[in-house]
């Protein structure tokens, strides 16, 4: 039975663990980064329609990283709060350096359940 998860702090070592491979994590970075900047720049500029982007920009390259690279379901489609915002929390740990700590972390949290 595979397990179920209700909170962020369960789910996000589970959620890294299904980001293994080096290129999926990357154009996951990438299509969040496009994501806020198109979300950024709509707002800013008033260009609303920018919007629309966003959203196609963030989804299509994470999406593309599961399909060809980590050969896996987005968990978008069981999870699809939990994994956005840990989305925005694996950008951040990219972007800070602490991805390779708690991409550890994660895997001994799993591996102890």
């Amino acid at each position: 039975m595979e397990k179920q998860y209700s909170n962020l702090t369960e789910f996000y070592p589970y959620y890294l663990t299904e980001h293994q491979d080096a290129v999926s994590r990357r154009l996951h970075f990438i299509g969040t980064g496009l994501f806020l900047s198109i979300m950024a720049a709509g707002f800013y500029t008033g260009r609303y329609n920018l919007l629309w982007y966003a959203p196609l920009a963030g989804y299509g390259f994470a999406w593309v990283g599961h399909f060809f690279f980590e050969k896996n379901k987005p968990a978008t489609f069981k999870y699809p709060l939990l994994s956005l915002v840990s989305d925005f929390i694996m950008f951040w740990h990219i972007l800070t350096g602490q991805l390779p700590e708690q991409m550890r972390q994660a895997k001994q949290k799993i591996l102890n359940t």
